[in-house]
């Protein structure tokens, strides 16, 4: 099959259920005929580019397959977004209908977003009743998904992903995942990100098997979900599995139903519990919004390294400011990289670049990736001496929390506003599970007060659930390069181990406290639990 739209039409006729949600189920053929209801609707009201600000409800499905079949393009908005931030990704994506529901209608409100909107909840009326499959398939390279990214420019970018793009990885991966007729896949993880999008509903639909629908993740109802539907896939990001694992054991995981886990990011540790808690297999590996590469593990990786390029791709680790190759990295007796200034670079695809389709109405980020026939990722790696990859983080003005790509100058935007602050500079430092966590260095006037700080947070409206600081460093002079720009690696490489004082948020709670002695113990010593000590700061 060529596009996506194909993949859909194979399922016209189907009647097996493809489709659950809650108490609720829809044969994949009700799941078409949903998205031929609603692609006549936008044939009908002339409109090409379709936000979608929804959980994943049964509607965000239906307009995908709706866009898939009418060859519009559906913009995936992430509801986390407030404010001007959430209009400027609406405007930027030129999003002429905003679909959304009741629960989120209200992040609306007040903003220049320049869409109409339609609420599933109240206005679906709107829709025929019955509506035929377009007659004619849209091209494999028409847009269909708009998903956005991140990057250094601050504003978040919006990867493009063709109908022939999405219709090739619907096969590709529906071999990674091991999706058969038979198989119940649970998709948590938003479908607002490419993650879910392509790792789950796509190949699911490919080989007609059941997808699963839960609103939003939830620690608390996953492993209940799991033995309800009885599920045998799921995709996951970030720390999910670690979220999982907090919760209390039942008798019922280890009779679980569950065969395999594949994702990315989870700790070492992590996935063999995981994998043992309900008795089936983890598979990590390494992806982009983006396309162009994967690095997946082999039956020889190490524990904690990413893997290997697949397809045979040359992928290598650069420096950012000469893009020579860096050398392999150097391990003392204890596992740590002790070489990490010449061995940590850039994940590079050489030769690559025609295959990202690219940022849409973004030149400049495009160019962020695209340098002559080369694709550079924006993800730090380094490589052992038999060519394994490590993953070591993200440059100094991107950062992953939770699964979340974002800018590191979105929220300097918005720190920048607290009167007390001179300059700021954000940037990630590892968690010692997964991903990211969010540390500023703060130069203000007069002696910092923690409690007014989390005062000024908690009342940013366009302040994202994931970009609250974990550490705030508050030093008398934060440094520059030569060109008077911030100079965030020295930042980032010191992290928290450094002589100025350093404030942190323990758990939830906006709560800022001194970080002492015995808390560095107890939060370095979380990263030897997790197999991550090489990522520790020098």
């Amino acid at each position: 099959m060529s596009t996506f739209a194909e993949v859909v039409r194979s399922r016209a006729r189907d009647e097996r259920v493809g489709l659950r949600f809650e108490e609720r189920s829809w044969t994949w053929a009700q799941v078409v005929a949903e998205g031929a209801r609603r692609a006549a609707w936008l044939r009908r009201a002339g409109v090409r580019h379709v936000g979608l600000l929804l959980e994943n409800v049964p509607d965000h499905v239906f307009w995908i397959v709706a866009a898939a079949l009418e060859g519009a393009v559906v913009v995936g908005i992430n509801p986390t977004r407030r404010g001007a931030g959430l209009a400027r990704d609406i405007r930027h994506t030129d999003c002429e209908v905003v679909v959304t529901e009741t629960r989120l209608a209200g992040l609306l409100d007040g903003i220049d977003h320049g869409a109409s909107v339609v609420n599933v909840d109240s206005e679906l009326n709107r829709l025929p009743e019955h509506a035929d499959l377009p007659s004619v398939s849209p091209e494999p390279d028409r847009t269909l998904l708009l998903l956005f990214s991140s990057g250094s420019t601050g504003a978040p970018k919006a990867v493009i992903c063709s109908q022939g793009r999405l219709g090739a990885l619907a096969e590709s991966l529906a071999v990674r995942t091991e999706l058969t007729r038979d198989s119940v896949s649970y998709l948590c993880m938003p479908l607002f990100h490419g993650n879910s999008a392509m790792m789950n509903l796509a190949p699911a639909m490919h080989v007609g098997s059941t997808v699963c629908l839960a609103r939003k993740f939830s620690a608390s109802g996953f492993a209940r979900d799991i033995h309800r539907y009885g599920v045998t896939f799921v995709n996951y990001v970030g720390r999910t599995l670690a979220y999982v694992l907090a919760r209390p054991e039942t008798e019922a995981d280890r009779r679980s139903t569950l065969r395999l886990a594949v994702g990315t990011e989870a700790s070492p540790a992590d996935a063999e519990r995981f994998a043992e808690r309900f008795g089936c297999r983890v598979s990590e590996g390494y992806g982009m919004t983006e396309g162009v590469l994967r690095i997946n593990r082999t039956a020889d990786s190490p524990p904690d390294s990413l893997g290997l390029p697949v397809g045979g791709l040359d992928v290598r680790v650069l420096r950012e400011d000469t893009g020579t190759e860096c050398p392999p990295g150097v391990f003392d007796e204890h596992g740590r990289l002790s070489n990490a200034e010449e061995a940590i670079g850039q994940i590079v695809a050489l030769g690559e670049a025609a295959a990202f389709e690219g940022y849409y109405n973004n030149p400049e980020a495009q160019a962020e990736r695209v340098r002559g026939e080369d694709f550079w990722t924006g993800d730090l790696a380094y490589r052992d001496a038999y060519g394994f990859f490590y993953f070591a983080g993200r440059t100094a003005d991107r950062l992953r929390v939770d699964g979340e790509n974002f800018a590191a100058a979105s929220v300097e935007r918005i720190l920048q506003r607290w009167e007390p602050v001179e300059a700021v500079a954000v940037y990630p430092v590892p968690d010692p599970r997964t991903g990211d966590q969010v540390m500023c260095a703060l130069q203000v006037r007069g002696e910092f007060d923690p409690a007014a700080f989390a005062d000024f947070l908690g009342a940013q409206p366009d302040l994202g659930t994931k970009w609250l600081p974990r550490f705030v460093r508050i030093t008398g002079e934060i440094p520059l390069t030569a060109s008077n720009k911030t100079a965030k690696t020295p930042l980032r490489h010191a992290a928290w181990r450094t002589e100025d004082p350093v404030y942190h948020r323990r758990g939830a709670e906006l709560r800022y406290d001194r970080f002492t002695a015995e808390d560095l113990h107890r939060w370095e010593s979380a990263f030897a639990t997790h197999a991550r000590t090489a990522l520790l700061p020098g």
